[in-house]
């Protein structure tokens, strides 16, 4: 096994960034900031309803996307399902593609909780939104 396949790549659009509030479960699992990027511009950002701290939704879309602010992170693959496993619906991971065409796992979104949600997409990302709301 090579260094790299002992890592996985996540993608972290909202509360998990640097700096940010839930940014303490990537790096106690051994987490470590690779780059900032951004999505294909398929992508519309929610600012979802009933989570404290607040949390962002990431929803893939066929019309009006654009392209949304988000790290990267290497975790430890043995660290993964744990990870994975506290990440609380209507969130969850499926395969974002980055503005490179690159292909990453990462925090999504389940369609029916963007339908009460505020669409902040021209924002461009959710710490633009945070210092909108600030």
């Amino acid at each position: 096994m090579t260094n790299n396949e002992k890592f996985i790549q996540v993608a972290v659009c909202g509360a998990h960034m640097t700096g940010l509030p839930l940014n303490a479960q990537l790096t106690s699992l051994g987490g470590t900031f690779l780059e900032e990027t951004t999505t294909a511009p398929d992508y519309k950002l929610y600012q979802l309803n009933g989570f404290t701290p607040a949390r962002p939704g990431l929803l893939r879309v066929v019309d009006g996307g654009a392209a949304i602010a988000l790290e990267v992170w290497q975790l430890p693959i043995e660290n993964y399902g744990t990870f994975v496993s506290g990440v609380p619906a209507p969130l969850g991971f499926g395969t974002l593609t980055l503005a490179d065409g690159r292909t990453v796992n990462g925090f999504m979104c389940e369609h029916y909780a963007t339908l009460n949600a505020i669409d902040i997409s021209h924002l461009g990302g959710w710490r633009h939104y945070l210092k909108e709301v600030a």
